[in-house]
């Protein structure tokens, strides 16, 4: 191989150091500066090196950046070298390894022979721990290489103890389970033991460098294991689980529980440098969901905080190797990372490396050489090893820790380990894998590997490390004994921390109205803050119309329309001193620019946020984010977990693209309530309503969220006004209760000249679950409940046709129900004979599938004689038309259906 290119490159690169070295020696790292000391120079002060000393620099770079390849990172199969190290690829043979070269100070090695070099480089970088960095920084890279090149990682006795003292916890929980409960799953851990130390490892180091709290995020390959002998959950309620469902200690009706392995759990460890807090996300079977849950979470404990709330609160992801790589949100957390919207300051992820997916073999679950490499995206660094090597795996957390604290940036350690039993233990794993399981079934395991260790340096006797482990056993067997004959309840949700003074949502609460008044005098000033800017801002000129008009629309003057509406709602929140979290992919401006939560000087560029001071004590946050819905929308619900205090909101571009997000949708703003007693205030803005402009940008598949409606688990509104966004947002933060919060938001009623509301209906009104109409009801014989913007459709046809025995009424709300005030509205049409649901929405889409039976039973119960109708679209595949021509003559027929030609 020709290497002159790569020589000369190097050799400019080197020329360059050695010229800073000459104006200034303290600048150069200090193994660079030990280099330079010590070479020979040409004549007249000029550097020089031989050819074969720059060969071997590039070799020292090469095991730098490329020694993992051939490093010994696989439990189960010898590691094979390659040509990226091989000494002809440099120009070099075995002639040259008894030869001297200064070079090697790099690596502490001035003046040793080649052959020592490489056996030094090779103990470095090719043993059970390794680096893959050779995209980040500059100046990481030369701190990662400082932690592999010149720092001695040793454990002290008393760590050697509690290393072995967490995989004898772990191993002996699995097979005691394995007995007790042949064949019933569990996704052990067995394989990736070396995990269990390396978080005991994490928050004994961490809270030496400030960590005062850690959140993990992990699916269900150790959970169990992890919740238990990390997180400190009682084994009796692991055998209760097994045993038998368990009940809760207060019982509620609609709690449905969920399997052992989807637990989360919240306890304080106890370190030598103080308490931690570690907090494990409850997760669905949706492998790596939870990643970006876990980071919403962090950031909202982070922001509480403050300044320093990155260094002092850890996420930890904990990732399968088939998932890392094949599950695109992982690839959305990652460049997630960097932004204002989503940082947290770094994250740990740990890859257990199983060498397999449920049943396919690694090298099908990726088209790479290791799972990690999707990370190579953002030039995250990794660090490789060995799951059987316990101090490897310690020492990778402790270089992982540090680089996160010292950085900022994630860091993925990647641990190949391998799976002992199938997917889950009644699986047979050598249906697929027989040659690899072969090996695996009789491996020792990491306990006996680190034990037998520990006897051979004579840090532990046999003796002892046998009778740790039969007092493990013995120990479970007396908790499992007592647990058959008591078995224990299940804790209720504490509402403490944040969630005091809180409480669990009930059926009444849906009945009475919230209260979300303000005083009027404050609002105005609100409102002049809004449509005002500093002097030395620029604002783009088609802006300042806009800001004229809000301050008139502040003062009372001109009616409120939609973005001032919903500004307001922000800036009475803000001023009664509640944070306020808006993010998404336009959300600033919005995708219809209706919102201009910010402004950008024209001349600077430069952000100015209105109402980003206007309380000191109550931050604002409207940032645009990665375009992402499945990775920040588990973000947002994962802030407004934690946080129930913020008013945290989620806007779609176009509501139609929520569905990108569905699983967050499904498994957690639908159902945490009462699979996990999880709650969560989250609001998410979805554009929605039929203007012709095709099938992917008409409908927020308002359908879905009515079908996952049940229990009181969530809201689900179409408005109409203003003033209704403006209540609707207060009452999510006024009510001492927290549910999800799903508006199908207007495109058209942004700048509808009748969609606009006083002043005065902000101040003094209140949320109104149903809007009934101002017609003569003496006149009524038809009333059209609708929702959303075709209101003002049918009103405007209305008023052509002058037809008023049909009343337009509004069904602002539409689950939960709002059962009474619909039989209050129906009963005040004494001469009504037909109801009518009118919808844009095709008829197996909308709301209609959903209010239809419950019309019926609200008719039933309030002994109405009632004809019930449907009008819109008929059943459709697609939501909408592409032709806007077509979609203006079915919105024509519907009108037509109910007033006639």
């Amino acid at each position: 191989m020709n290497n002159s290119g790569i020589n000369r490159a190097n050799l400019e690169y080197i020329e360059q150091l050695y010229a800073d070295f000459k104006s200034n020696p303290e600048s150069l790292a200090l193994e660079w500066k030990s280099f330079f000391e010590g070479v020979e120079f040409a004549q007249e002060g000029k550097f020089g090196m031989s050819d074969k000393e720059l060969s071997v620099f590039q070799l020292i770079q090469a095991y730098r950046a490329d020694g993992h390849t051939e490093a010994d990172l696989n439990p189960l199969y010898a590691p094979k070298a390659g040509e990226l190290l091989s000494l002809k690829r440099f120009g070099l043979s075995d002639k040259d390894l008894n030869s001297k070269f200064q070079v090697g100070s790099l690596i502490g090695k001035q003046g040793a022979t080649l052959s020592e070099i490489i056996a030094h480089l090779k103990s470095l970088y090719c043993g059970k721990i390794s680096l893959q960095a050779a995209d980040a920084a500059p100046q990481e890279i030369s701190w990662l290489q400082k932690q592999f090149e010149g720092n001695s990682f040793k454990l002290s006795l008393d760590e050697k103890k509690n290393a072995l003292a967490a995989l004898t916890k772990a191993e002996s929980l699995e097979k005691f389970i394995h007995t007790r409960y042949v064949g019933t799953k569990r996704f052990s851990v067995e394989g990736a033991d070396t995990v269990m130390p390396m978080m005991e490892a994490l928050v004994n180091k961490g809270t030496g460098l400030q960590v005062q709290e850690v959140f993990v995020g992990m699916a269900h390959r150790g959970r169990v294991n992890m919740l238990v002998n990390f997180f400190g959950k009682g084994e009796e309620y692991v055998f209760g689980d097994f045993n038998g469902p368990l009940q809760l200690a207060e019982p509620i009706e609609d709690f449905d529980n969920d399997v052992k392995y989807h637990l989360g759990y919240v306890t304080e460890k106890k370190t030598a440098n103080g308490p931690c807090k570690v907090t494990m996300a409850y997760n669905p079977s949706h492998l790596e969901t939870v990643n970006a849950v876990a980071l919403g979470m962090t950031r909202a404990a982070q922001d509480k905080i403050g300044a320093d709330g990155s260094k002092k609160i850890v996420p930890v992801l904990i990732h399968g190797d088939a998932a890392f790589a094949g599950q695109g949100i992982v690839q959305e957390v990652l460049q997630m990372a960097g932004t204002k919207s989503h940082t947290v300051g770094g994250t740990i992820h740990i890859i257990l490396d199983n060498q397999v997916g449920f049943t396919t073999t690694g090298t099908d679950t990726r088209s790479t050489r290791y799972s990690s490499d999707a990370a190579k995206m953002t030039f995250t660094p990794v660090i490789h090893v060995n799951g059987d090597d316990v101090e490897s795996g310690v020492r990778a957390m402790d270089i992982a820790l540090r680089y996160r604290q010292e950085f900022g940036k994630d860091v993925v350690i990647n641990m190949i380990c391998y799976r002992k039993f199938g997917h889950n233990e009644g699986d047979e794993p050598a249906f697929t894998q027989p040659q690899m399981y072969e090996i695996i079934k009789t491996h020792p395991t990491v306990r006996e590997i680190y034990a037998k260790k520990l006897t051979a340096e004579g840090s532990l006797d046999q003796k002892t490390i046998d009778d740790l482990y039969n007092q493990a056993m013995d120990r479970l067997q007396t908790i499992f004994e007592d647990t058959k004959k008591n078995p224990p309840k299940l804790k209720n949700f504490k509402f403490d921390g944040e969630w005091k003074g809180l409480r669990k949502g009930t059926d009444a609460d849906f009945e009475k109205s919230a209260d979300t008044t303000f005083d009027i005098a404050t609002l105005k000033k609100i409102g002049e803050k809004i449509g005002s800017y500093p002097e030395s801002f620029t604002p783009h000129p088609k802006l300042l119309k806009l800001l004229e008009g809000r301050k008139a629309m502040g003062a009372g003057k001109e009616m409120i329309d939609w973005g001032m509406g919903e500004l307001l709602a922000y800036g009475t929140l803000l001023h009664e001193g509640t944070p306020v979290r808006l993010t998404g992919e336009d959300c600033v401006r919005g995708t219809f620019t209706h919102r201009h939560a910010g402004m950008y000087d024209f001349k600077t560029g430069k952000a100015y946020f209105p109402l980003a001071d206007l309380n000191p004590k109550a931050s604002l946050l409207v940032a645009e984010s990665i375009l992402s819905e499945y990775g920040v929308l588990g973000f947002e619900y994962g802030y407004s977990n934690q946080d129930p205090r913020t008013l945290v909101m989620w806007e779609a571009q176009f509501g139609d693209f929520a569905n990108g997000a569905q699983i967050v949708i499904d498994q957690y703003i639908a159902a945490s309530e009462t699979k996990w007693q999880q709650m969560s205030s989250l609001v998410m803005l979805l554009p929605h309503g039929y203007e012709g402009q095709g099938p992917e940008h008409s409908s927020a598949r308002l359908e879905r969220f009515l079908q996952l409606s049940a229990q009181n688990n969530m809201q689900v509104c179409n408005l109409t006004t203003p003033a209704q966004i403006y209540h609707a947002l207060r009452r999510q933060m006024h009510r001492d209760f927290r549910k999800p919060l799903v508006i199908m938001s207007p495109k058209s009623l942004l700048r509808h000249p009748r969609a606009v509301s006083s002043l005065e209906e902000l101040a003094k009104g209140s949320f109104q679950e149903v809007i009934a109409d101002t017609v003569d009801k003496s006149k009524v014989d038809t009333v059209v409940f609708v929702s959303g913007k075709l209101y003002y459709e049918l009103l405007e046809e209305r008023e052509k046709s002058k037809k008023e025995n049909i009343a337009l009424v509004r069904l602002e709300q539409i689950y939960p129900f709002p059962a009474k005030q619909v039989t209050e509205v129906l009963k005040s049409y004494p001469k009504a004979k037909t109801l009518i649901w009118a919808q844009e929405e095709p008829k197996n889409m909308g709301a209609f599938q959903n209010v239809y039976f419950k019309f019926v039973d609200v008719v039933s119960k309030a002994g109405l004689k009632l004809g019930f109708e449907y009008v819109g679209r008929p059943e459709r595949s697609s939501p909408a038309t592409g032709s806007v021509h077509r979609h203006k003559v079915e919105q024509a027929e519907i009108i037509k259906s109910i007033f006639g030609a």
